[in-house]
């Protein structure tokens, strides 16, 4: 079922492949402000005795997790799609590089988030606690702890998907979506405020493999306000 669901992600990819730059421009800059959106709020939910042990084999491979590189496909529920590669260095480090003709770049450096357009040289930082994938670049994931909230955890046709609301900030649900046996993270969506729904699929990921460190700097002008602006 994932992998059908992947697939048709990538057809409909291949069938947009001609959409001009500033369509995609317009797909880079909701994703971004998307991931501090304010969300409904959400509460804690029961879980069974199953649900809890989904919960720690996913706290286990996402501790275990060192680094991780893979292209991607993204695509929102509003029709627009793009593509890149995702590197991931845990803790703290994380780089979204969209392909040509998208000019963005978003950055995890270990304190901010970094969004830089490229094509207007203007960069933006926000603290990586912020957004709702910090939970992908903690140094201890505990699903359970009062970081963060469990709403929902599914498991069905060889599939686990739990869903994550931080705690202590309104900034977006995070679902994060496995094939099991063994288990992999194969995809993962950001669901904003107004319901609308951004999925990044993961397509031929490699893991524990070694990952330039460069790819995590940014170099920082001297007027860099802490505060979110540069």
């Amino acid at each position: 079922m994932l992998a059908k669901q992947i697939e048709l992600d990538v057809v409909k990819y291949l069938s947009a492949k001609l959409i001009k730059q500033k369509f995609f421009t317009s797909v880079c800059v909701a994703i971004f402000f998307m991931l501090f959106s304010v969300p409904t709020e959400a509460t804690q939910s029961k879980f069974s005795q199953n649900d809890e042990i989904i919960i720690s084999r996913v706290e286990k491979y996402l501790n275990e997790l060192i680094t991780l590189k893979s292209r991607f496909l993204q695509a929102t529920s509003k029709g627009n799609y793009a593509e890149g590669t995702f590197y991931l260095s845990r803790p703290g480090k994380m780089r979204i590089e969209y392909d040509p003709p998208v000019k963005f770049l978003i950055v995890a450096d270990g304190n901010w988030l970094i969004y830089n357009d490229l094509e207007l040289n203007h960069i933006t930082h926000l603290p990586i606690n912020m957004s709702p994938a910090s939970v992908l670049v903690e140094e201890k994931i505990s699903l359970l702890s009062d970081k963060f909230t469990v709403t929902k955890v599914d498991q069905s046709s060889g599939v686990i998907s739990v869903n994550i609301v931080p705690v202590d900030d309104d900034i977006g649900t995070l679902i994060l979506i496995f094939a099991d046996k063994p288990l992999e993270l194969k995809k993962w969506i950001v669901i904003d405020a107004q319901g609308i729904k951004t999925s990044v699929s993961l397509l031929s990921s490699q893991r524990d493999i070694a990952i330039d460190p460069k790819l995590f700097k940014i170099k920082l002008k001297e007027n860099f306000n802490p505060l979110g602006e540069k």
